[in-house]
């Protein structure tokens, strides 16, 4: 029995209008996810990494950016075709990017768990001891030690 794949990318096409000219940051990406697998991205400055992963979440910024052509499909739907409201339903709670360089993505005030926790509570609903219980829960699939211990912990403690 053969797996579905978590999200297929079909032929993505990625770009930007500007003065000078357009800009292809994406130009024909094909690729598929499929459950338990992690896909990495790698090539140089400039080549179209982060522009991918924008265009799944379907946060390119528009103008001057747009995707032009290609399929998103993730749980049975095409992400480029559905409605914003249903996206962000989506984004941030069935799929999340960390960016680049995470330690200045997260809020040094603030502990890694609270600020895992309040995207939980904000998009599942639920009360602050299932927010934890989750966020711990994602810590550890993504491989961090002692999550248990790591969810008090400030950004800087974890590098």
């Amino acid at each position: 029995m053969s797996k579905e794949a978590l999200v297929e990318v079909k032929n993505l096409k990625t770009y930007f209008y500007t003065e000078e000219g357009v800009v292809k940051a994406v130009d024909g990406v094909d690729f598929e996810i499929y459950p338990g697998e992690t896909l990495g991205v790698v090539g140089e400055s400039g080549c179209g990494k982060s522009v991918t992963s924008l265009s799944i979440m379907r946060l390119v910024e528009s103008p001057p950016g747009r995707i032009e052509a290609g399929e998103i499909n993730f749980g049975g739907r095409d992400l480029t075709k559905i409605p914003e409201k249903e996206m962000r339903k989506i984004r941030g709670n069935d799929i999340s990017m960390i960016f680049q360089e995470p330690m200045t993505s997260l809020n040094p005030v603030y502990t890694v768990g609270d600020q895992i926790m309040e995207a939980i509570i904000l998009h599942k609903k639920v009360d602050k001891k299932e927010a934890r219980r989750q966020a711990i829960d994602m810590l550890q699939k993504v491989g961090i030690p002692l999550p248990e211990q790591r969810v008090d912990e400030y950004p800087h403690q974890l590098s």
